[in-house]
């Protein structure tokens, strides 16, 4: 007679093996994206030098604050709404959300271009440039969140090896211009190839006129999201703008070329990323007691693995980190120890951050945001003003580590909080 701890094992060994691929789906993903960024980043470091990188760094930060005005409109709210849903409400969803992103990105590209032309000299044709291609950025990522709301991480990842494969003759051809804008260029319009395979990957035509419908639909979690990304990148950009007005334009590209070292633990922690808000969910529909436990092993697990990471940075010979990056690395290598410990701090805090997103606890990830990002802003530019480049590297070190602090402290709260109320909250729109 088959007792019901004996059912139960199997369903458990399951659900593990099924929780260990999509996470597999998610790594390999992001291992796709991270490195087609990483390669425009060591061609322009080798190719341009540190001022040229500084330039081209100012326009990644850009990008990753209109990235996040993005997917706080459009994925987040999938993700935390329509993962797992029935295939008939995803793809609802997915014409209405990709729809929104292509608009964000037409509206902030136009933004961009205008920006770029009136600014000119060496940074506006690189703002200009990114304007032209945001669309068909902010759409190819809009696809990868949708893909993993479904659990189908493989054709995320197929996506994702679309845009690397396009991006080879595209960087053969920036090289040969020698510009940051080719560059540029190169970059976005290889990710406007992958935008156009998500299309007929997933059958969906973005709906464009859904924008207005998805953002009333979702205004209770999409705007908190939005201040919260924003938030986050823009304490990002304003540090990267603060640190080349005090210290210069070289000193960003110096941090840009210490965070690419770090490029391939960083690839892990956002190919998690993908896939921990979407799990978390599902552990709180099934487990609500081990979602806490979940975003614990979670967020120890990156910490620990940042560290690791960092400490084999520092056995890398001088020569080979010159041939990786160029002039770059004499001062890069200076900042691994500091940029190590950031990230195992950022690492450490994504773990409650899940956890806050998969409750829907949008007031308190804001809060928890927000916080965070004035502590990171604070001690970059605090530090550069202390001890210039390396200061900056190390109050952002001492700030992620508080950042985190708060992240838990928040998540600690909704957790009574759910508890006290557990009814979860139903969005079929």
């Amino acid at each position: 007679m088959t007792t019901e701890g004996e059912r139960t094992r199997p369903k458990a060994a399951n659900a593990g093996r099924a929780l260990a691929g999509r996470l597999s789906w998610g790594l390999a993903d992001q291992a796709a994206s991270s490195m087609s960024n990483f390669a425009v980043g060591i061609y322009v470091a080798r190719s341009l030098g540190v001022t040229a990188f500084g330039v081209f760094s100012l326009a990644w930060v850009t990008y990753g604050v209109v990235l996040n005005v993005s997917r706080g409109l459009t994925t987040d709210p999938l993700m935390v709404r329509f993962s797992g849903v029935p295939d008939a409400d995803w793809r609802g969803a997915v014409a209405r959300s990709s729809g929104t992103a292509l608009g964000v990105g037409a509206a902030l590209g136009a933004a961009c271009l205008v920006a770029g032309v009136g600014v000119g000299g060496r940074v506006g044709p690189a703002f200009a440039c990114l304007g032209v291609v945001l669309p068909g950025l902010l759409l190819q990522d809009a696809w990868r969140f949708a893909f993993f709301a479904a659990g189908a991480g493989r054709k995320a990842f197929v996506n994702d090896l679309v845009w690397g494969v396009a991006l080879v003759p595209a960087l053969v051809v920036a090289a040969r211009v020698g510009s940051v804008a080719a560059f540029v260029l190169a970059w976005g319009g290889s990710a406007a190839v992958a935008a156009a395979c998500g299309c007929f990957q997933s059958g969906i035509r973005p709906r464009p006129t859904g924008a207005r419908e998805w953002l009333r639909a979702h205004r209770d979690l999409g705007y908190r999201y939005l201040v919260e990304n924003v938030s986050n990148s823009g304490a990002s950009q304003l540090r990267a703008y603060g640190l080349g007005a005090i210290v210069g334009v070289g000193a960003v590209g110096v941090i840009r070329g210490a965070e690419l070292l770090l490029g391939p633990f960083l690839a892990v922690l956002m190919g998690l990323s993908l896939v921990t808000v979407a799990e978390a969910a599902r552990v709180l529909r099934r487990a609500p007691h081990r979602l806490g436990p979940f975003c614990l092993l979670l967020g120890g697990g990156q910490a620990v693995a940042a560290l690791l990471w960092g400490g084999a940075l520092l056995l890398v010979p001088d020569r080979l980190g010159a041939f990786v990056l160029g002039g770059v690395w004499s001062s890069a290598a200076e900042l691994i120890v500091p940029v190590t410990l950031g990230v195992a701090g950022a690492g450490l805090g994504t773990g409650a951050a899940a956890g806050l997103r998969a409750l829907g606890a949008a007031r308190r990830s804001l809060r928890a945001q927000l916080l965070a990002s004035a502590c990171y802003l604070g001690g970059g530019l605090g530090g550069a003003v202390a001890a210039g480049t390396v200061g900056s590297a190390w109050g952002v070190a001492a700030a992620t580590a508080c950042g985190s602090a708060v992240w838990w402290l928040h998540l600690r709260t909704a957790l009574r909080e759910h508890r006290q109320n557990p009814i979860p909250e139903v969005r079929t729109s």
